[in-house]
């Protein structure tokens, strides 16, 4: 198997902040390289050496860094995404992590990008749904006369490819039903909003903390040819913004959430003041490690969960 190595650079503050949040989406063995320990390390055991090697004396002052390889296939592709969509949200919150900067294989992150084109290929999911790279809409087959969702992957999480996008895409499909409204938190390609849309819902919010993943959702509506007044979209924290989730209103059948642990359990007490009653939320990108956690503190908020699916590494919970 071919692998994608992937870098980060930040500094020695931003080495544990950014372990936690790679964890959290699944992504565990990583290299570290901290110029602070090693500068220590040359300081400390100088008594064992009078003379330093020009490269390692260069290392004391190279930038900290993460490293960590995915398989060089579709689901690699799409964790790179998903990623560098966590990352840049860390980068929003605070500058003391260093640049945050991506390599790719020593190429920057935007030059993936068009990389994506040779992994993404038309994928059914559920009973009735097929996803098809825009690429690849010309004399696509399509005998089971499935709803298409045809889609420009670029660089946000969400084409399909996940084990977690796709147990939300297809919990969607079993729970919607014609004319529901549907909440889509953390809607990155806006794949679950116009799927949705697709399915026969009514309208769909999408709302992102990043301004350019709802400009991608929307990007996405119009490539399905759906009138942009069927979804409205919304960037922002609700978690600390009383003024957006007013704006998000409540009474929606469904809510949905493909986001990681973290973010689920940090939204778990708005939830419920989103939903109609006897509404449907669905929540996935839980790595299986920390499932309990997340239905622990759903429920605690008054949900009460109903089935939960694994696909591999991933959780899904779907809860009333």
């Amino acid at each position: 198997m071919e692998w994608i190595e992937v870098k980060i650079i930040t500094n020695s503050s931003g080495i544990e902040p950014l372990t936690g949040v790679l964890y959290n989406i699944g992504i565990s063995g990583i290299v570290i390289s901290d110029k602070e320990d090693f500068a220590q390390f040359l300081e400390n055991n100088r008594k064992y050496w009078d003379y330093v090697d020009e490269e390692l004396q260069r290392l004391t002052t190279a930038d900290s860094s993460i490293t960590f390889y995915l398989p060089d296939d579709a689901n690699g592709a799409e964790t790179l995404s998903l990623a560098r969509n966590v990352i840049e949200n860390l980068k929003k919150s605070t500058d003391e992590y260093g640049s945050l900067e991506i390599f790719v294989n020593n190429v920057k992150d935007e030059d993936w990008s068009e990389n994506w084109k040779k992994f993404f290929h038309p994928l059914p999911l559920g009973e009735k749904v097929l996803i098809v790279p825009e690429w690849e809409q010309e004399g696509v087959k399509n005998p089971e006369n499935r709803v298409i969702f045809t889609i420009n992957p670029g660089l946000s999480f969400g084409t399909g490819s996940h084990e977690s996008t796709q147990m939300c895409i297809e919990e969607i499909e079993k729970a919607i039903k014609p004319n529901d409204t549907l909440l889509d938190l953390g809607c990155g390609s806006g794949i679950l909003s116009v799927i949705s849309l697709l399915l026969g819902a009514k309208s769909a919010t999408a709302v992102d903390i990043d301004d350019k993943a709802v400009e991608v959702a929307f990007s996405n509506l119009a490539l399905n040819k759906l009138d942009e007044d069927k979804m409205v979209g919304y960037a922002g924290d609700i978690t600390s913004d009383s003024e957006l989730r007013d704006k998000i209103g409540n009474g929606y059948d469904i809510v949905v959430a493909n986001i990681v642990s973290d973010v689920i359990i940090a939204i778990a007490p708005f939830i419920k003041d989103f939903m109609k009653e006897n509404g449907t939320f669905i929540c996935s990108g839980i790595i299986n490690e920390r499932q309990s956690e997340v239905k622990e503190a759903l429920e605690k908020e008054g949900l009460i969960c109903q089935n939960i699916r694994v696909r591999n590494e991933w959780s899904a919970i779907i809860c009333k």
